[in-house]
């Protein structure tokens, strides 16, 4: 039997990871990053910090509750940090990470593509329905 160090360990199971397997980690974390509203936090946390009251100003149709929660799992994942200042009110303020700035450049060039395309996709979707419809 051969013996592995723990650095080889880490590196068998890195190559091992294979998303379009259920049981696989990284399922779990494209389950994450491919939320709307991770998207939209993370691109807009891109430019710089925000307070938790600019971030649902920003984006529209954010429940309180969605955003807390959104917010929660992005610094769980070590892709923001959350920082309060003592004040009156509390002051708190989110920022991505290294690894979420990472994150956003995907993100945000998804979010342009989408608001790039979207004329193409909308009139795609209405020939379809036309064609489906005549069937």
């Amino acid at each position: 039997m051969v013996t592995m160090t723990a650095a080889q360990r880490r590196e068998q199971a890195r190559i091992e990871y294979d998303a379009f397997l259920k049981s696989c980690p990284t399922n779990q974390l494209l389950d994450r990053i491919s939320d709307k509203w991770v998207s939209l936090v993370v691109s807009a946390l891109a430019p710089g910090p925000l307070r938790y009251s600019d971030l649902g100003r920003k984006i529209a149709g954010v429940s309180p509750k969605m955003l807390t929660q959104t917010l929660r799992s992005l610094e769980r994942d070590g892709l923001l940090t959350r920082t309060v200042t003592p004040s009156v009110p509390v002051r708190v303020d989110y920022e991505l990470t290294p690894l979420g700035h990472n994150l956003a450049l995907l993100l945000t060039a998804v979010k342009d593509w989408a608001e790039h395309h979207f004329d193409e996709v909308r009139d795609a979707r209405e020939r379809y329905d036309a064609e489906t419809r005549d069937d």
